[in-house]
C-alpha cells in the first residue's frame, strides 16, 4: 500500500474550497449566510468568493503564499476570506480581535502580511498598530506595510475612512472584480489567531513559525 501512487481514484486533497463548490452546485438556491438583513445563496457566497480571489490577484496583487491578515469578527467577510484567499494561492492569517495595537503589529510584521482586512470596528487598533509598524521600521529589518481594505457593516457611517488615507472597501474590490471562469488549483493554507497570553517574543517566534509552515506546506 506504501507504492501505491497517488490518483483520482483512490486520493482526493480535502479542502474548504472543495465544500464551497459543491454546495454552490448541489444546493445553488439554499441559504448560505443570515447576517442581519443580510441573506445569501451558496451561488451567490461562491460568486463572490471568486469575485474576492479575483479582487487579490488582479487588484492587490497578491502572489502564491503571500501573506492576508484580517482582523474582524465573525462578519460575512470574515467567513468569504477562509475561502477567497486559498483560492487565490495565499495564506490566511486571522488575527485575535482582543490583541493590543502593539501584539497586533508584532503578528504583521513577523507573518509579513502583504494585505490586511479589517473591520471598521477596528479601524482605531488598526492605525495605532500601522505607526508601531512605522516607528519600529527604524531599528528592525524592513518591511513594506499591508496594504489596508475596510470591511463595513450594511448601514454603517463610512467617516472612519477619515482615519486612513487611500483605503479600499472590501464591497469595491468585490464589485469591481469578475470571476474568473474557472481555477485550475486550489492551495488551501492558513496560520491560526494567535493568543494575547503570549509574551511578546513567543508571539514573534509563533507568527513567524505558523506562516513559514503555511507556505512550505502549501502546493
Amino acid at each position: 500500500m506504501d507504492r501505491l501512487l497517488k490518483n483520482p481514484a483512490n486520493f482526493a486533497a480535502l479542502s474548504p474550497v472543495g465544500f464551497l463548490q459543491r454546495a454552490a452546485a448541489v444546493y445553488a438556491d439554499r441559504t448560505s449566510v443570515i447576517y442581519g438583513s443580510t441573506r445569501f445563496t451558496w451561488r451567490k457566497t461562491y460568486e463572490r468568493c471568486r469575485c474576492l480571489a479575483s479582487g487579490l490577484l488582479s487588484h492587490l496583487h497578491v502572489a502564491k503564499n503571500d501573506v492576508v491578515s484580517v482582523l474582524a469578527p465573525n462578519v460575512p467577510a470574515m467567513y468569504e476570506l477562509h475561502f477567497g484567499v486559498p483560492m487565490a494561492g495565499a495564506v490566511l492569517n486571522t488575527i485575535n480581535t482582543r490583541l493590543d495595537a502593539r501584539n497586533v503589529a508584532t503578528i504583521l510584521r513577523h507573518s509579513e502580511a502583504k494585505v490586511l482586512f479589517f473591520d471598521y470596528q477596528f479601524a482605531a487598533l488598526v492605525v495605532d498598530a500601522l505607526q508601531i509598524l512605522k516607528q519600529d521600521g527604524q531599528d528592525n529589518p524592513p518591511h513594506a506595510p499591508p496594504m489596508v481594505v475596510i470591511i463595513y457593516d450594511p448601514g454603517a457611517h463610512p467617516s472612519v475612512t477619515s482615519h486612513l488615507l487611500g483605503v479600499l472597501e472590501y464591497e469595491e474590490l468585490i464589485a469591481g472584480a469578475d470571476p474568473p471562469l474557472r481555477f485550475r488549483s486550489w492551495r488551501t493554507s492558513g496560520t491560526p489567531s494567535l493568543s494575547t497570553t503570549l509574551p511578546a517574543p513567543r508571539l514573534r517566534q509563533k507568527a513567524w513559525s505558523t506562516a513559514t509552515e503555511a507556505r512550505t506546506s502549501a502546493p
